[in-house]
Order: C-alpha cells, then sequence, then structure tokens
C-alpha cells in the first residue's frame, strides 16, 4: 500500500511514523509512506505558503499554487488510480468501512490543510474525496493522516502479526470489541472469567460475541440501532438476560 501525504510539517509525520506497527510494515515495505511538502514549491524568498482570503475574515488560507504543485507531484510518484482525499471538517467521517473501501485502492494521497483551509478551486481542480476525523477542529491535518494511515496500514496484509487481529477489532462488523485478559489469573481480586480458561474454543467464541454485543448495546446506542442481530445473537443476549434476571 503506498501512502502521498501533502504536508507543511513533515516532520511531524516522520517522528510518528518512526515507531510501532507502521513503522515495522514500511522497513519491510510492505507499506510506502511519500511525503510532499508545499513549501518546497514555493517561488518567493521567504517560501511563502499562506495568502489573506478574499472577502476578509479572520487567518489565512493556504497558497494554491505550492499547494497544487504538491499534489501534482504526489500524483505524478503515486500509483495509477489513487485518489487524493482532503482532510477537513467537511468530509465524510472516517470509519472502518471507509477504511475497508481504501484498501482497494492501489494508494492513497492525503492532503493536510493548514491555517483556516485551503481554496475551494483547489478542492474542485485536484480533490476526489474529503474525509473528517470527527465533528471538532484540529490546527491541521497531520493527525488525521496518521490516524488514516494506520488504520489502513494494519488492514494490509503482513502488517499485523496475525491473519485475524484485524477482524477481530472494535468496528469490524459493526460491534466492539470484547474484553482482553492476560495473566496473572486474579489481579487485585479481579478474576479473569473461567471461559477464557476453559479451553472451549467454541464457548469462548460464543462468550465474546456475546460480550460484543452487550459493550456496543450498552456503550453505542448510536452502532447498536444500526446493527442487524443474527439467531445466534438473539440467543447470547436472551441467555444474557436470563442470567441477570431480566
Amino acid at each position: 500500500m503506498w501512502f502521498g501525504v501533502v504536508t507543511l510539517f513533515p516532520d511531524m509525520l516522520r517522528a510518528a511514523l518512526a515507531e510501532g506497527v507502521v513503522a515495522r510494515a514500511v522497513r519491510s515495505g510492505i507499506l510506502q509512506v511519500e511525503l510532499f511538502n508545499p513549501r518546497d514549491k514555493a517561488t518567493d524568498r521567504h517560501r511563502t505558503v499562506d495568502d489573506r482570503p478574499y472577502g476578509g475574515g479572520p487567518g489565512m488560507l493556504m497558497k494554491v499554487e505550492p499547494l497544487e504543485k504538491a499534489i501534482v507531484e504526489a500524483r505524478e510518484q503515486a500509483p495509477d488510480g489513487t485518489p487524493v482525499i482532503y482532510l477537513s471538517p467537511q468530509g465524510t467521517t472516517m470509519s472502518q468501512k471507509v477504511f475497508r473501501e481504501a484498501i482497494e485502492w492501489p494508494g492513497v494521497i492525503l492532503v493536510c490543510g493548514r491555517y483556516e483551509g485551503i481554496d475551494e478551486r483547489l478542492i474542485q481542480r485536484q480533490v476526489d474525496f474529503e474525509w473528517s476525523l470527527g465533528d471538532f477542529v484540529l490546527s491541521g491535518g497531520e493527525i488525521a493522516a496518521l490516524a488514516a494511515i494506520d488504520a489502513i496500514g494494519r488492514l494490509s496484509p503482513g502488517v499485523l502479526g496475525h491473519d485475524d487481529s484485524a477482524t477481530e477489532d472494535s468496528h469490524e462488523a459493526g460491534l466492539l470489541d470484547h474484553p482482553h485478559y492476560t495473566r496473572p489469573d486474579v489481579y487485585e481480586d479481579m478474576p479473569v472469567p473461567e471461559v477464557l480458561k476453559s479451553g472451549d474454543h467454541e464457548l469462548i467464541r460464543k462468550w465474546r460475541l456475546q460480550q460484543r454485543l452487550l459493550r456496543t448495546r450498552e456503550r453505542r446506542p448510536d452502532l447498536w440501532e444500526r446493527y442487524e442481530l443474527t439467531g445466534e445473537e438473539k440467543k447470547l443476549l436472551s441467555a444474557a438476560s436470563v442470567a441477570e434476571g431480566k
């Protein structure tokens, strides 16, 4: 998977991508991340990358010419068919579904805005999609870019240590993850559930699924409203209600 990031602050990306799962995948060649700095495309002596907005108002906008040149350079280096994503509060909210679709692309170019944003004409000329990290405002798109690289990257074959790790994550199949436990068996008078020590893989699978259902219903009613229960899941919820005396 190829990633290109257009950013005024490449060192932010380099520092974050130097550690962890994504860093190992980059070193092994499974993932490739290239950085493109619009400041390198500025032509004046001060390497100016911002300008005042038409119509007045607070703040500045990223200059069109250096930013477009950086995007074009990224397009030229990207695999054919790679879309350009502008990271913006106005975009589609990032989700596991969005990233599952993105993993099928040959690559992703992520454009990190700064200041008050970028010229609308540049969005019309160069941007294929807009993504948002959530309903809040950041100082720039770099944090959102890192989130996208990490989330998409971990879906790439060979990035995680176990083939099932990504498919069992929270938000896969629309449910939150189940609780996890490791040694010791008892910690501060809190024991590991006996079912996890039973060695019965089918029983463990059902317990974990039941916990995912209960956790999603309790913590994320927005997800729960959209989730369609299977016959097995209905039985697991019914059994949980009986066990709770409801």
